[in-house]
């Protein structure tokens, strides 16, 4: 047997290879997941009266090696298989015979392809909060380091008013505290049982869906089986949207950091080992991790609008359309992770020039203290800014430049950096990681211990 809905008839080569596309390449990091997502559904399968006990245990014995091999790279899905659905049925039945047939009893690939990237993207969401908090750490620990560094707080590329280091590192690490709450409820929204819906419209079998989700560790069964099926691409969208808005929020920094690094600037040294060289220029050294976490973020964006253009207009049920909302989906929350994880030797290794940041002062960036300066003598704020509009750089004859800044003290500004809170925020999302990935572990111990 090779194809699951092989019925005799030839296909061409050309629609083969078509439709086929590049599942093979892709599911090959879903396998360990689709043998897991197996592994519960078997056993409830046991439970109704479908595989036997002496069946049950070597269809677990056998998913368990196919999880092991696939973990090793050693677990191969020919393009006859078409996915990796296919290739763990092929396997179990050249191994088990019967027993690995009755395997699919109650499913539908639909469900079964659903179940496999859920279990999968559990694991990478939690990842990627987990690498966040990293981030942060690191983020927060030069947010203190440099609370009093000062640097040129910049609008529309221009120097707007004296700012420090410790505001804008600590303003990322707030950025991506906020952004967790969106990886969580992605998370949640993907924390639901499929299984059991088959093709969305159930099967005649008192399938014990509830005992599969709890198996599987999911939060709940998602219960409306067409539900099931339509959510596809949906899911995929809320995830993607999370990671997009988590790179882009280091994307900004990547920006600032190429831009504050320059040649022109040199406020910030990038350390050798996270920049490269230039294959004719020998005096090079390129902030290319950070270019290409800017470009990351670009390209998550573009991956969530490929997968909302794919599965926006479908009616329910499914549709082969959704076949490829896997690559945008798969390869994009990979490049999420990647990007959070890329970020932390950089900002290990930076380094700051404080008396080069305050030398690149201009003479102007203090004129809106200048303002306050007159407003808190008594003089109205309109005719202060009248008076030193006229003339900024005399306005601000005889003030230190820059160290207005510590006179901004209310709630948020510079001269009150407060990194408390954020360690807190940073501490709650940490325990999270934790309690979910021993969650997720225990499942793995359940069903296919190592």
């Amino acid at each position: 047997m090779t194809r699951l809905w092989h019925k005799g008839e030839p296909l061409d080569q050309v629609i083969e290879r078509f439709t086929v596309g590049r599942d093979p390449e892709l599911d090959l990091r879903l396998v360990r997941y689709d043998a897991l997502g197996s592994a519960a559904h078997a056993t409830m399968l046991a439970r109704i009266g479908v595989l036997d006990a002496d069946e049950l245990a070597a269809v677990l014995a056998e998913l368990g090696a196919i999880a092991r091999d696939a973990e090793a790279g050693s677990f191969a899905i020919a393009r006859a298989d078409e996915d990796g659905h296919t290739a763990i049925e092929n396997r179990l039945t050249a191994v088990l015979g019967d027993a690995g047939r009755k395997v699919h009893t109650g499913r539908s690939r639909n469900d079964q392809v659903i179940a496999a990237t859920r279990l999968w993207a559990r694991d990478v969401l939690c990842a990627q909060l987990d690498a966040l908090c990293a981030t942060c750490e690191l983020l927060l620990d030069v947010a203190e380091r440099e609370r009093e560094t000062m640097v040129a707080g910049y609008t529309h590329t221009r120097q707007a008013m004296p700012s420090t280091f410790g505001l804008l590192f600590g303003a990322t690490a707030d950025a991506l505290l906020d952004d967790a709450p969106w990886l969580q409820q992605a998370f949640a929204h993907i924390d639901r049982s499929p299984l059991g819906s088959a093709s969305g419209y159930g099967v005649a079998l008192p399938l014990d869906r509830p005992l599969v989700a709890e198996l599987l560790g999911f939060a709940s069964v998602q219960r409306n089986t067409l539900s099931v099926q339509s959510d596809r691409g949906k899911a995929e969208y809320l995830a993607l949207a999370a990671a997009a808005a988590t790179v882009t929020d280091l994307s900004r920094l990547s920006a600032d950091l190429i831009l504050l690094s320059s040649d022109e600037m040199r406020v910030v040294r990038l350390a050798n080992e996270v920049t490269t060289g230039s294959s004719i220029m020998p005096q090079k050294r390129n902030p290319d991790v950070l270019e290409l976490i800017r470009a990351t973020a670009a390209r998550l964006r573009a991956r969530q609008a490929e997968v909302g253009a794919v599965y926006g207009s479908l009616t329910h049920g499914y549709h082969r359309d959704l076949q490829l909302t896997k690559e945008p989906f798969v390869e994009g929350m990979q490049a999420a992770l990647d990007a959070l994880t890329a970020i932390q030797p950089v900002l290990r290794t930076l380094e700051i020039d404080a008396g080069r940041a305050e030398a690149l002062l201009s003479r102007g960036i203090d004129a809106t203290d200048a303002v306050y300066q007159r407003v808190a003598a008594g003089e109205p704020f309109r005719s202060a800014y009248k008076q030193v509009a006229a003339d900024p750089d005399g306005a601000t004859e005889g003030m230190k430049a820059g160290a207005g800044w510590r006179a901004r003290t209310h709630l948020g500004a510079p001269g009150a950096l407060d990194l408390g809170p954020s360690r807190e925020a940073l501490g709650a999302v940490r325990r999270w990681v934790d309690e979910t990935s021993a969650r997720l572990e225990a499942v793995w111990q359940r069903l296919l211990p190592s």
